[in-house]
C-alpha cells in the first residue's frame, strides 16, 4: 500500500476557529441593489472591516500580486459581494452527495493544502458571497422530486429532495459576515415546499451559535468534515480543531438538527487504522447519549487532478501532501476529465477497514456512500 507519513499528530485540538473577518470587501454596484447585499455590508461594518469598496460597476478589480503566493494571500483576505447570474443559479446534480447543488457563495477562508476548490474554481481564490439570496432560494422549488441521488433512489428516498450548499464554500466559515446560511436554514425550515426536502452543508468550523435558534424544521442536515489528527493537524490550516467541530455538531444535534460526519479526505497515513479508530472513537464519545440521534457518515478518499496539483503547489510550495501520479491510478469522468485516485488494492483495504471501524465505534450511524 502507498502510505505517507506526515509529522506525528498531536492530541486532537479542541481549539475554536477564529471568526473570519476579511481585510477588504468589494461590493459590486448590482449587489447593493439587493437587501441581502446591503445586509452583508452592514455585517462587515459591524465586524470592524474598514476597507469596504462599493464599485461603480460589476467587474471586480484584479487581485494579481507579484507572484502566485502573493495573489493567494490577497484573495484569501478579500470578500466580494456579487450577484449570482442565471448560469450560476442553474441547479446541477451532485452525486453521490445530493440531488442538486446550489451556491450561497464561492470560495473559502480556510487553508487546506488538499483544497478541492483548487481544481474547481478559476482565478485567485477570493470568497464571493451572493447578494441575490432570495432569487437563489426561490429557484429551488421546481427541482423538488426531480433528482436521482436521493429523491429518485429507494435506499435514500426518506431524505427527500436534497440540496447541497457547500460544494464551493464552507458556509458556516463565512456566516459571521454574510448571514446567508441562517437565512437558507430558515427558508428550508419554514417554506411551504411541494414535497419533502433537505438542505445539506459541510463545515470545518464550530461557530454554530447563529443556527441554534433558527426554525430549521428538521430539514437541514449539518455535517462536520473530520479527519485523523495526522491529517487535520498538518493540512487543514485556519479551521477549528476536530474536537471543536464535533462539539459544535453535538450542540446542533441537541437543538434537533440531523447531523453527519464527512470523513475526508481519507488517506493511508502511517498506522491509518489506529489513527482513524481514534477519530471515530472520539466521535462516539461526543455523540453518546444524544436525543434520538440521527447520524450519517460519508467517506471520501483523497484524489487530485493535474490542474489542482499545479494550483496547490503554487499556493503551498512546501506542502508534504502526497500527490504522486505514479503511485495512483487514473479515473476518468464521462467528460474525459482525469482524477488520480488510490490503487484498487489500497482503496479496497481502506474501505474494508472503515467498514470494520464504523461498525465498532458508530454502529447506529448510516453510511451513505464511499468514494
Amino acid at each position: 500500500m502507498n502510505t505517507q507519513t506526515p509529522r506525528p499528530g498531536r492530541n486532537r485540538s479542541t481549539r475554536s476557529a477564529p471568526l473570519w473577518t476579511p481585510r477588504r470587501v468589494l461590493v459590486t454596484r448590482s449587489a447593493m441593489e439587493f437587501g441581502h447585499g446591503r445586509a452583508i455590508v452592514a455585517r462587515c461594518e459591524a465586524a470592524g472591516v474598514d476597507r469596504i469598496e462599493v464599485l461603480t460597476g460589476d467587474r471586480l478589480p484584479s487581485l494579481r500580486g507579484a507572484d502566485e503566493r502573493a495573489t493567494y494571500t490577497a484573495a484569501k483576505q478579500t470578500l466580494a459581494v456579487t450577484v449570482a447570474p442565471p448560469s450560476k443559479r442553474r441547479l446541477q446534480p451532485i452525486a453521490p452527495s445530493a440531488d442538486w447543488r446550489f451556491d450561497l457563495a464561492e470560495g473559502c477562508p480556510a487553508h487546506c493544502q488538499y483544497c478541492y476548490l483548487a481544481g474547481s474554481l478559476t482565478g485567485p481564490p477570493i470568497t464571493r458571497a451572493y447578494a441575490n439570496l432570495d432569487e437563489i432560494l426561490a429557484g429551488l422549488d421546481a427541482a423538488v422530486g426531480q433528482g436521482t441521488v436521493t429523491s429518485g433512489n429507494v435506499a435514500r428516498r426518506a431524505e427527500g429532495t436534497t440540496f447541497e450548499a457547500s460544494c464551493y464554500t464552507d458556509p458556516l466559515g463565512i456566516e459571521h459576515v454574510t448571514g446567508s446560511l441562517s437565512a437558507a436554514v430558515a427558508h428550508f425550515g419554514t417554506h411551504s415546499w411541494p414535497g419533502e426536502v433537505q438542505l445539506r452543508f459541510t463545515t470545518k468550523y464550530d461557530h454554530v451559535e447563529p443556527l441554534l435558534k433558527v426554525d430549521h424544521g428538521g430539514r437541514t442536515r449539518v455535517r462536520v468534515s473530520v479527519n485523523a489528527a495526522e491529517v487535520s493537524e498538518q493540512f487543514e490550516g485556519g479551521t477549528a480543531g476536530v474536537g471543536a467541530r464535533l462539539a459544535g455538531a453535538r450542540r446542533l444535534a441537541d437543538a434537533g438538527y440531523p447531523v453527519g460526519l464527512v470523513v475526508a479526505p481519507i488517506m493511508p497515513v502511517h498506522h491509518w487504522r489506529e489513527a482513524y479508530s481514534r477519530l471515530l472513537a472520539e466521535a462516539a464519545v461526543v455523540f453518546d447519549g444524544g436525543p434520538d440521534l440521527d447520524l450519517t457518515v460519508e467517506c471520501i478518499t483523497h484524489r487530485f487532478t493535474p490542474g489542482s496539483k499545479q494550483t496547490l503547489l503554487g499556493w503551498y510550495p512546501k506542502t508534504e501532501l502526497e500527490m504522486d501520479e505514479d503511485s495512483r491510478r487514473e479515473k476518468r469522468s464521462k467528460f474525459g476529465g482525469v482524477k488520480h485516485v488510490y490503487t484498487r488494492d489500497t482503496m479496497n483495504d481502506l474501505r474494508s477497514g472503515f467498514e470494520t471501524l464504523l461498525a465498532e465505534h458508530l454502529p447506529r450511524a448510516r453510511t451513505l456512500y464511499w468514494t
